[in-house]
């Protein structure tokens, strides 16, 4: 296998490719996770592209923050989930690859619609339960925006995890600082992530290095070190919006636009080609 930075790369070329052909979606954030689903999917998360969607004796990915659909889809492609020129057709009429993710298309590798903001953590919370309620010895991961945590419902299955001990939880927090309408500390101030989710009864690890594919994989084993221990599972992971492409990387002006043709080239001409475009 490629080294994951390599993997990272292709995903990134995808992700502003996918966007400007469709002159729609969001860049930013899918940027901002691409190290992240790259240390999930090809290093540490337990998947068969064999799709099943029960996903008995697997584990489990529920992707929260569902608009950026671009780097989920690109790494279900690049771990044969699907052929990777499927990619081309990226929010097109009767495409399979929507704006969000959606279970209608029948999309292998998708277990829910997701970007309806906030309701992923109880989506968790329901797959580890039942995980655990068939004695699996799995995990569940989910991902999350920090501007998502804006919403309550949220807070209420934060609890609710922890009360019921539901340790083969984890979670992480794209900890970019920036939502649709600006720096999250504008928006509405998260203040201490971590001290919230110590206090409601989680384990907490912070990722200081959230753009460094290796680091995302070690810190997601480590955390795989806490499961079984009585506590549900937060990594608090610093990303910056738009990493990669220097242009976009730090603003939240880049949520939710697509490069022209300009912009692709200089996006591009900074991400090498590691695995072949589609």
């Amino acid at each position: 296998m490629p080294p994951l930075k390599d993997i990272a790369s292709q995903i990134r070329r995808d992700i502003v490719r996918m966007v400007h052909g469709a002159a729609s979606g969001h860049p930013g954030g899918s940027l901002g996770c691409t190290d992240y689903f790259t240390a999930l999917y090809f290093k540490v998360m337990k998947h068969n592209p064999q799709f099943n969607m029960d996903a008995t004796n697997e584990d489990v990915f529920v992707l929260s923050n569902g608009h950026i659909s671009p780097v989920y889809y690109s790494t279900l492609a690049r771990a044969g989930y699907f052929d990777i020129k499927e990619l081309a057709t990226f929010r097109k009429l009767n495409s399979r690859l929507q704006g969000h993710p959606a279970t209608h298309e029948h999309l292998p590798g998708i277990r829910m619609a997701s970007g309806s903001l906030g309701q992923g953590m109880s989506v968790a919370i329901g797959a580890a339960l039942t995980k655990k309620l068939n004695g699996e010895n799995t995990v569940v991961y989910s991902l999350h925006g920090d501007g998502e945590l804006d919403e309550g419902q949220n807070w209420e299955a934060i609890m609710f995890a922890a009360h019921h001990k539901v340790d083969n939880l984890i979670s992480t927090v794209d900890w970019n600082g920036q939502q649709i309408d600006g720096p999250t500390k504008k928006v509405m101030n998260l203040l201490d992530l971590g001290a919230k989710f110590e206090a409601f009864g989680w384990e907490i690890i912070r990722l200081e290095k959230g753009n460094d594919p290796d680091e995302v994989a070690a810190t997601l084993e480590k955390a795989k070190t806490f499961v079984g221990k009585g506590k549900p599972i937060v990594i608090l992971m610093t990303t910056a919006m738009g990493a990669g492409v220097d242009f976009m990387q730090g603003s939240h002006e880049w949520h939710g636009i697509a490069p022209n043709d300009e912009q692709l080239a200089k996006a591009l001409a900074q991400l090498p080609e590691t695995l072949g475009d589609y």
